[in-house]
Parts: structure tokens; C-alpha cells; sequence
């Protein structure tokens, strides 16, 4: 089958709206990490804003594989956006203008140098920040090491930028805008710290400017974008007539929060993101209520034979459990935000994971819980016991993260996490409150704040041995 490309738009067939017509675009945004959420989310935005202002074409990076970069460089950066929903359409976005890999670092470092590129934004995950427990820079982790010690050949994140706005003050060239894109609390802030206090270790010089010049908005985004799989590929390829091997799939809710720190380059307002003083808000409503739920749905799920979330909400008490959960335990906990129903957000979310098109595995949310769970549902778990409150239910789901890592190691299959290692060792026994003990010894999952919690401490071994007996893992201990 013919594969999707430049040439083959034309013969498309016309109820599929792509970009026919567009001239030529220029690149004013560089993307690390172009995987399927990217693709599905910003880049959707970035496209409909080429109709009216063709200057902000991507960049697409990624630091680890070829793949995906391969993949778009074959179709000349089209793709096709399958939206998922009471309402399916399929789109073809072509909002990408190159494609660089691995192997591509000297045009990677050009492309940050380039006065054009006004803002760089990332779709990494949260490990990709390389960041300590308590938010900052670590030092220690392998890859800012080796950073530190080749700043010419970076691995991570940090590094490249780094590496980038010392480029442009070398040149006399003004900052890009570094804007994160990934489900981490004040995500901005703690990444332009991170970038200043790796800087410092390089140019105390270097470290001031970025201090001072390089402006760097926290975001908060929201859209469910499952995996791209094999029966995706065949719809698309028949609704198209032609094959597209970067296809993508989302909900058709999307939503991107922007903190308002003036002109970052694409005016992104224009094509529907939100962009606001108080990110924060939005920020915990959505990690607290939709990831904390989501996270919830993938360890007791998983516990109970569940394979998706939509198959995890039609039962009907862990369905009635996480409603429970974000009423009782997480909405009380979360300030007001100006323009934001907590109930009605609730409702939605609760409504949107019962899609029975968009097949999200709970195997894929379950991935990198370590470094998930202090902020989708640890700083819930603080805020309630800061304010004298036992959060029951979200002790159960505490329960049912470390039941799923005991039965993960006795079952002989991989922990997918960035501390896999560590938490093999720790869930290489029979005895879950042993776990408890040793997750809270090495920190991790748990935030570090409970260790001293006896009453808390006590509430999470009894959950975790109800959890892993499988005696109603997501009932809440009272």
C-alpha cells in the first residue's frame, strides 16, 4: 500500500480534513520527545495555528530512538489523528518540518542555536527531568553526570537545553522559552531550576544569565492518547486508502494550560490552550483528580483481571470507589480555581474514562509508578494528614501499587520504572508490610514526609496485605 506523504494528500478522500493546501512553513518550535502524546496534543495545536501564521513549524527531537523520527520523515511529517469518541473523525496534521535522532546532535545543537526557534517544548516524562525526590536537580543521576563531564555530548534533557542557551548567549543571541509539557507539579519552575543549578556547576556565568533572562511557563495538559497499535494502523489505512505508520489516537477532549508569562513566541491562546495566572489550580485538579484516579484504576484494576480502564469503570465497585476516592479524599484537599467546577471536572473526568473507544491499557498507566505517585496521589495523601484526616481510600490504592509490584516480581515479569531495580528488592517478599517498610526506606512511591506517620505507616501495611490477598484490594481501611 502506498504510504502517506506530500504526494498522496491530494488523493485523500475529501471527509478527511488535512492540510491540502498549505504552503510552505518555516520551524519556530523544537519538540524533544515527539512520541504519541505530542503528537496527539501539542502538535494538533501547532497545526491549526499554521493555518493562520506559518512560522511555527517543529522541530522533532528524540534524544533515545530513530523510530518515531524515521517513521515521520518517511511520510514528510504527516500523519493522521484518529479522535476517539461518540463523535470518531480522523485528521491528517502536518505541523512538523524536521526530524532529527540520536544520531543528529551537531544539527540538534544548530536548531537550539537558531534565533528563529523561540520556544522549546518537551514531552519527556517525568523521569526524563532527572530530578531528586524533593523536586530538585540530581546531581548523582548518570546521565547529568556524564552531562556535566561532556557538555558537548548531552544525554539528557537538562544537558541539551543547557547546552543550547549557552549557545545563544555565546552568539549574543536572546533565550529560547523552555516550556515542559509532562504531569509534573510546577513543572516550569522546577525545570528552569534545574537548568540554572546544572548550569552552575558548568559557568556560574552562565548559571546568572539563565537566572535572569530564560523565562520558562509551567503547563498542565490533559488528553487520554492510548498507545498506537496495530488496529489502529488498519483503520486508518482504511479510512486514508493509503498506509500511515505514525498514526496517533486521542479522546476527543484536549486541554492545554499555560502560565501567562507574556509573549512565548506561537500565540497559542488563539487555537484554544488556556493560558492563565494560576496553572497551579488546574494543575492539582488534574494530577490529583484525573492521574491520581487514573493510577488507582491501573493497580486495583490490575488486581481484579482488568485489562483497560473503560473495562475497569464498568465495575461497578471500583467504578463506585474512585468516585469515592476524588469526593472524600481528593476534592476537599484541593483549593478553587476562578473558572473551574471541581464537581462538574469530576464528572467529566469520571465520564471520559468510561470512552469504550479509546482502549487505554492499564498495564501502560501502571508504568514508572515510582516516580508517579508522589505527585498523583502522595501529595494528597500529605495534605490530608496535615489537616488531621486519614485518606482512606487513597491509602487503598497505595495498597494496591505495592500488592501490584509483589505480584509483578513473584509472577517473573518486569517492572517497568526507572528504579525497577530497587523496587524488585523491596517487593521480593511475601510480607507487604515488610514492602511498606523498605519503599519508605529507600523512599520511594512514598513520599519521604510519612516515614515518622506510625497511624499512616500502620493504615498502608493492613492495605497492602488486603490488597495482594485480593480481599477487595480497593476497599478503603477504616
Amino acid at each position: 500500500m502506498t504510504r502517506l506523504s506530500k504526494a498522496s494528500l491530494n488523493a485523500l478522500p475529501e471527509n478527511i480534513a488535512a492540510p491540502r493546501d498549505r504552503g510552505a512553513i518555516g520551524t519556530g518550535i523544537v519538540h524533544f520527545g515527539p512520541g504519541a502524546f505530542h503528537r496527539a496534543h501539542q502538535a494538533a495545536y501547532v497545526d491549526r495555528l499554521l493555518d493562520h501564521d506559518p512560522r511555527w513549524g517543529i522541530a522533532a527531537v528524540s534524544l533515545r530512538s530513530a523510530g518515531t523520527v524515521e517513521a515521520l520523515a518517511a511520510q514528510d511529517g504527516l500523519y493522521a489523528l484518529a479522535v476517539r469518541d461518540a463523535d470518531p473523525r480522523i485528521q491528517v496534521i502536518s505541523a512538523h518540518t524536521r526530524f532529527l535522532g540520536p544520531g543528529d546532535s551537531a544539527a540538534t545543537l544548530a536548531i537550539l542555536a537558531d534565533p528563529a526557534i523561540a520556544l522549546v517544548t518537551m514531552t519527556v516524562t517525568e523521569k526524563g527531568y532527572c530530578l531528586a525526590p524533593d523536586g530538585t536537580l540530581d546531581l548523582g543521576h548518570p546521565d547529568i553526570v556524564h552531562d556535566l563531564a561532556a557538555p558537548a555530548d548531552p544525554r539528557s534533557i537538562v544537558g541539551w537545553l543547557v547546552a543550547g542557551l549557552a549557545a545563544r548567549r555565546g552568539s549574543g543571541i536572546a533565550p529560547f522559552v523552555p516550556m515542559p509539557c509532562d504531569n509534573l507539579a510546577s513543572n516550569g519552575a522546577k525545570l528552569h531550576a534545574a537548568l540554572a543549578a546544572f548550569a552552575r556547576r558548568r559557568d556560574p556565568a552562565l548559571a546568572d544569565w539563565i537566572g535572569g533572562e530564560v523565562r520558562g511557563p509551567s503547563t498542565m495538559v490533559d488528553s487520554i492518547t492510548p498507545a498506537s497499535d496495530a488496529a489502529l494502523y488498519a483503520d486508518v489505512a482504511a479510512e486514508l486508502g493509503v498506509e500511515d505508520r505514525a498514526a496517533v489516537q486521542r479522546e476527543a477532549f484536549v486541554q492545554w494550560v499555560i502560565e501567562d508569562i507574556g509573549p512565548i513566541g506561537p500565540d497559542l491562546a488563539s487555537v484554544g490552550a488556556t493560558v492563565t495566572g494560576d496553572v497551579a489550580g488546574y494543575e492539582k485538579a488534574k494530577l490529583r483528580i484525573l492521574n491520581g484516579a487514573h493510577s488507582t484504576l491501573a493497580y486495583a484494576g490490575f488486581l481484579h483481571g482488568h485489562v483497560s480502564v473503560a473495562d475497569a469503570m464498568a465495575d461497578a465497585d471500583l467504578a463506585g470507589f474512585v468516585d469515592m476516592m476524588i469526593r472524600e479524599d481528593i476534592m476537599p484537599m484541593l483549593p478553587a480555581v476562578l473558572g473551574l467546577d471541581l464537581d462538574s471536572y469530576r464528572a467529566a473526568v469520571l465520564q471520559r474514562f468510561r470512552n469504550p473507544a479509546i482502549v487505554h491499557r492499564l498495564d501502560q498507566i501502571a508504568q514508572d509508578g515510582s516516580q508517579k505517585l508522589p505527585y498523583r496521589l502522595g501529595d494528597t495523601l500529605i495534605a490530608n494528614r496535615r489537616a488531621g484526616r486519614m485518606p482512606a481510600h487513597v491509602v487503598a490504592a497505595f495498597g494496591c501499587w505495592v500488592a501490584f509490584l509483589m505480584h509483578r516480581v513473584r509472577d517473573g515479569t518486569p517492572i517497568i520504572d526507572p528504579a525497577s531495580v530497587a523496587l524488585v528488592e523491596a517487593a521480593n517478599t511475601p510480607d507487604p508490610a515488610m514492602v511498606v517498610d523498605r519503599l519508605l526506606d529507600v523512599g520511594l512511591g512514598l513520599p519521604v514526609e510519612v516515614a515518622g506517620d506510625d497511624a499512616l505507616i500502620a493504615a498502608l501495611k493492613i492495605a497492602a496485605t488486603r490488597a495482594f490477598r485480593e480481599e477487595l484490594a480497593f476497599v478503603p481501611v477504616n
